[in-house]
């Protein structure tokens, strides 16, 4: 964990991916540019693999920012580095994108399982950065790196504009 100790409603932003795995180390990238701004009331947390743990993460915060790479459909015409914003209380998870989980558990099954158990936060936001390669060993594609800055930048003024509940 990184950032402010985590304390009960606050913000947390949590990075999630494998930076050894290509694009998929998007979300920890960003997390880190987050915690470097070091904002008052928001955590930042690195989760590289269990997606049923972020479960347990978020249940103390009002508010939660998932950042993750999406792998999108070739058919689909990907664009590496394009940011999709879904509220995830009151949006869809948009069928055409996947998360970038190497787990049969992800993100999304996560949340879902939290829907339905009642323990969603009450604010959550998903940033997906489309990204295209994903293989052991490679790094970050320059689209999906140059996306880095701008994503961080948008979660930064998103959260400077959530109520701080001290």
């Amino acid at each position: 964990m990184t950032g402010a100790a985590a304390a009960a409603g606050k913000v947390l932003a949590i990075g999630i991916g494998n930076p050894d795995r290509g694009d998929d180390g998007i979300g920890p990238l960003v997390a880190q540019r987050i915690a470097e701004c070091r904002l008052s009331g928001v955590t930042t947390l690195i989760r590289s693999g269990d997606a049923l743990a972020l479960i347990e993460d978020w249940t103390r915060h009002d508010a939660v920012v998932l950042i993750d790479a999406a792998a999108m459909p070739k058919s689909r015409c990907p664009t590496p580095g394009r940011v999709h914003r879904i509220d995830l209380l009151t949006e869809p998870f948009p069928p055409e994108i996947s998360l970038a989980s190497t787990h049969m558990f992800g993100v999304v099954e996560a949340v879902g399982l939290a829907r339905a158990l009642g323990m969603l936060p009450g604010r959550m936001i998903a940033f997906a950065i489309e990204g295209t390669e994903f293989g052991p060993g490679a790094g970050l594609s320059p689209e999906v790196a140059a996306a880095a800055g701008e994503t961080a930048a948008r979660i930064v003024a998103e959260v400077r504009g959530i109520p701080n509940r001290d």
